[in-house]
């Protein structure tokens, strides 16, 4: 069981978690026309809610509130295949080949919960692969073959091989997960904040002590980075035991990745780059 002891900055995380996970429910309710959401700015994100790099081309794929847009530093953001959906998780395992999951576009005749979805185009279409009408996942993070899934209606750590069935890690409140190179060990920040160890073998966690930190990524060389939630950036090379600071986002984050092209990071509407470990920061969307 994820123990969580409250403070005021882990408060912030809670209320702004609260809010990224309502923000669909409040803006999108099933049976709306899909007009509605269609009114506007046609390059306006919504909140921000996964980063992404695309192997083939080495461009930015943002997932928003209001649909995946790409980024490709040429020109403004492109909504990709005009669709509106609401992308809650996101990640890429491939060259043009992403995971997601959310809500639909309201003009598509889809469930509400998109369960865990496919796309091999970069996006222009999406496959269900499993639990259609039934998960919400807002975290999924690939491991070597295996894939970790939270479901955020249930509060569930979930484990696929296939992505089709699915075991449970473990229940509790978590804002980000963090693969390892060792195949049994996570790291995950809770929702007040605290960072945590998971053993996938057991289920068990254990609390690591350290900052107040909102979202954790791991770099190729098993280095650990986090963001709190006033944007300060901490890397630490001993597994959580010790951290120093290297820079700060400026602002309360709600994205961050880091990828073989640079540290990715994002407030709930503008997305950075970093290419000096989180010292310096350029705004890209």
């Amino acid at each position: 069981m994820l123990v969580n002891r409250t403070s005021p900055a882990a408060l912030s995380i809670a209320a702004a978690a609260a809010l990224l996970a309502t923000a669909c429910a409040a803006d999108r309710q099933p049976g709306e026309p899909a007009a509605d959401d269609h009114a506007g700015d046609q390059h306006a994100v919504g909140h921000i809610h996964g980063l992404g790099v695309d192997p083939a081309d080495d461009s930015l794929y943002v997932a928003t509130h209001l649909g995946l847009f790409h980024v490709d530093g040429t020109s403004k953001p492109a909504r990709v295949a005009d669709r509106w959906q609401g992308t809650m998780a996101f990640t890429v395992v491939g060259p043009g080949h992403f995971l997601g999951s959310g809500h639909p576009d309201l003009a598509e005749d889809l469930p509400p919960h998109l369960g865990l979805i496919e796309s091999t185009d970069a996006g222009e279409t999406w496959t269900p692969l499993a639990l259609q009408g039934e998960a919400d996942f807002h975290i999924l993070e690939p491991a070597g073959d295996v894939l970790y899934a939270y479901e955020a209606t249930t509060g569930r750590l979930l484990r696929t091989a296939d992505r089709k069935q699915f075991e449970e890690v473990l229940a509790g409140d978590l804002i980000s997960v963090a693969a390892t190179t060792a195949p049994e060990q996570l790291f995950a920040t809770t929702g007040e904040g605290h960072l945590i160890a998971v053993d996938t073998s057991t289920g068990q966690t254990r609390e690591l002590g350290g900052p107040v930190t909102a979202y954790l990524d791991t770099t190729a060389d098993g280095t650990l980075a986090g963001i709190g939630p006033n944007g300060v950036i901490r890397v630490s090379d001993d597994a959580g035991r010790t951290w120093r600071e290297t820079g700060s986002l400026g602002g309360a984050p709600a994205a961050f990745t880091i990828t073989a092209q640079g540290w990715y990071a994002a407030t709930t509407d503008q997305a950075f780059r970093s290419d000096d470990h989180g010292a310096t920061w350029k705004r890209v969307l």
